[in-house]
């Protein structure tokens, strides 16, 4: 089965970091993508272009250039649109997969053609894979991944295997701070298509307080505010938990960094 994979790179990536993500979904894969479609979200760094141009020398790539820095809602929405094949699969270029990952979504989605979007769990480390910290399993059959999106985000987004026309059909990526993946999920299934998610580890995810720090304050606090009011536009929730949303997600966006560090491991994560 030919499928891409995307991704995304922005000026403040790390060099290091991208170019272990690149060789995981490439020379570390039992099977190999036909194209890598990595969308340069404006002008990057000399050491980030020197990374994605030494790795185009040995693997598929199709680099889609923005003249300017548009966010990653809109530079993923570019990427779906310029990706050849109809089976996508999406990484952060921070992240690392393990070697069998899209081995075993390909076969999933070829045995299960009704399938639009499949993730899997991911596992998460503080500074090399070997210092794990947690995991983030989610649930696997359909009518449960539609009731955990009333709550939280049913899939671990860098995990995630979809249908291009799917993507599409629902109105592809928007610009929406921190949760572009998030109401992208919400909208593909309220279209009726249907999903699933693997209890494999797919992808090693850099985890840290670092990531906590930058999920609080008052931008992703107004965010929350505006996903509970969408999510309920569009019929994933009702009146009550809309006001629920509110009060629980957006409230923990204002905790000091310390308080949101102990929600999110004694109820985020395992």
């Amino acid at each position: 089965m030919k499928f891409s994979v995307l991704l995304s790179s922005y000026f403040r990536d790390d060099p290091e970091e991208l170019s272990a993500a690149l060789r995981s979904i490439w020379d570390d894969q039992t099977v190999k993508p036909a194209e890598i479609v990595i969308v340069k979200d404006g002008p990057l760094t000399p050491e980030l272009d020197s990374v994605i141009g030494g790795f185009a020398k040995t693997a598929p790539v199709k680099i889609v250039p923005l003249p300017e820095n548009r966010g990653l809602g809109l530079a993923l929405a570019e990427g779906v649109i310029c990706c050849t094949y109809d089976y996508i699969a999406r990484m952060d270029g921070d992240d690392i997969a393990l070697p069998d990952r899209f081995e075993k979504q390909t076969a999933f989605m070829e045995q299960n053609p009704d399938i639009a979007i499949c993730g899997g769990t991911i596992r998460e480390f503080s500074g090399s894979p070997e210092n794990m910290t947690g995991f983030r399993r989610l649930p696997q059959k359909d009518a449960d991944i539609r009731r955990f999106c009333k709550w939280r985000s049913p899939f671990n987004h860098m995990t995630v295997m979809y249908r291009k026309e799917a993507v599409i059909g629902a109105g592809n990526y928007q610009h929406f701070l921190s949760y572009e993946d998030y109401w992208l999920w919400a909208r593909i299934l309220q279209t009726g298509r249907k999903a699933a998610n693997l209890p494999d580890v797919l992808v090693n995810v850099r985890a840290g307080c670092g990531m906590l720090n930058r999920r609080k304050g008052w931008r992703f606090f107004k965010a929350e505010i505006s996903l509970a009011e969408k999510l309920y536009a569009i019929g994933i929730l009702n009146f009550a938990e809309m006001l629920r949303n509110m009060f629980l997600r957006a409230a923990v966006r204002l905790m000091p960094g310390w308080l949101l560090g102990w929600v999110y491991t004694r109820f985020c994560r395992k």
